[in-house]
């Protein structure tokens, strides 16, 4: 599956963005999708992934601010993020996971100026 993220941008703090990742073939319902960030200086870390059932899960750093879903009839991925923080910036991933098999989309960066 190839993935297409995109939405980044400059936001202030305290404000919103949308990001959304769009995959290309037809098993996109099937696979575990998520979201990471790596910041400059940073290991790449897990944001939010969401399952093919719909199962989310959250890293501690954003929980009730950002939220995460999926329209498999669109192939898309999304992640919703509220009251932004600028240690939220960071270069955004998308992933999608079916077994043994992973693979990453391009990147968008999310700037938050204080």
């Amino acid at each position: 599956v190839q993935l297409q993220a995109s939405g980044g941008g400059l936001v202030q703090a305290g404000g919103s963005l949308r990001l959304s990742c769009v995959a290309s073939g037809s098993l996109f319902r099937l696979y575990t999708m998520s979201w990471y960030r790596q910041a400059p200086g940073n290991q790449r870390e897990l944001v939010a992934s969401i399952s093919n059932g719909g199962s989310t899960n959250y890293a501690d750093s954003v929980k009730s601010r950002f939220t995460i879903s999926r329209d498999n009839g669109k192939s898309a991925l999304y992640l919703q993020m509220n009251s932004l923080k600028p240690e939220d910036t960071a270069v955004y991933y998308c992933r999608a996971d079916l077994g043994t098999y992973h693979n990453w989309g391009q990147g968008t960066l999310v700037t938050v100026s204080s």
